[in-house]
């Protein structure tokens, strides 16, 4: 069953207009092609970015942060109470009148002792300043350097100045070098967001977020897989001319916060 669906879905009818098949697509004449295998190398560069994410965030983003002001928030620590973490942690993290009041006879606590307990393992549990400041520092970074080596790959392209010269003797695309490395670098970077969910900040629209980073990797992807190289790449550099934009308000917004902080705090 399985071959038989690969058959069908590779059948060149699919993909290919009528004359053509993947025989045109073989690497010959110093002429190079988009091929689905070639996307296993995503994954060492996911790799590779998660490490050097680390790096970054620890010797640019943090020196950065310290540079303008935004500080880790020390937070009160609870105190162990096994019953209240169990109810925390299975239950809910905001307990209603009724919870209250039976918690405090388990536990022998007053009505106020739980609260204050719940808010500040509340708190705890907020990610700090400095983790979002980092995090939007990362992405702004490779979103700007994205959209230059993006713009210095295209910028000789006629394609860049002409729509009609995307599809110019399609499917027979020769693959650039320029164009291999841009869509690698571009996948890889997805699937390192994709890795690093778990650790990363959980932010209100985190199902919307995943959606889109799977639905990126899978049209990045399928445009591979298709020879859409030309349009592929200037639909990157389009988003990439925008997304470093929108990682600008973040790192401002938690400067703005930090601030905002200090001000209040002060007598």
């Amino acid at each position: 069953m399985v071959s038989s669906l690969s058959e069908w879905f590779w059948n060149e009818r699919l993909w290919f207009p009528e004359g053509l098949g993947w025989a045109d697509l073989e690497d010959k004449d110093g002429r190079v092609y988009a091929k689905a295998s070639d996307l296993w190398v995503v994954l060492p560069i996911a790799l590779a970015f998660l490490v050097i994410r680390q790096i970054f965030e620890r010797l640019v983003a943090t020196p950065l942060a310290a540079v303008m002001g935004v500080k880790e928030k020390v937070r009160l620590t609870v105190s162990h109470n096994p019953t209240l973490e169990s109810f925390y942690c299975t239950t809910t993290k905001n307990p209603s009148q009724s919870s209250i009041d039976s918690l405090c006879k388990q536990t022998g606590c007053s009505e106020r002792q739980v609260q204050r307990w719940f808010r500040r393992r509340r708190n705890q549990d907020r990610p700090s300043l400095l983790k979002k400041f980092k995090e939007a520092s990362w992405r702004f970074t490779f979103y700007l350097l994205a959209f230059i080596a993006g713009l210095a790959a295209l910028i000789d392209k006629p394609w860049l100045y002409d729509f009609k010269e995307m599809w110019q003797g399609f499917p027979i695309l020769t693959l650039l070098p320029s164009q291999y490395w841009y869509y690698m670098i571009e996948l890889g970077f997805y699937v390192s967001l994709v890795f690093s969910v778990a650790s990363d900040v959980k932010r209100k629209d985190f199902k919307e977020q995943m959606v889109h980073h799977m639905a990126t990797i899978f049209l990045i992807s399928f445009s591979w897989c298709v020879n859409y190289i030309r349009a592929g790449t200037l639909i990157m550099l389009l988003h990439d001319s925008s997304d470093y934009l929108l990682e600008v308000q973040p790192i401002t917004g938690e400067l703005g916060r930090q601030h905002n902080m200090i001000i209040i705090s002060l007598p």
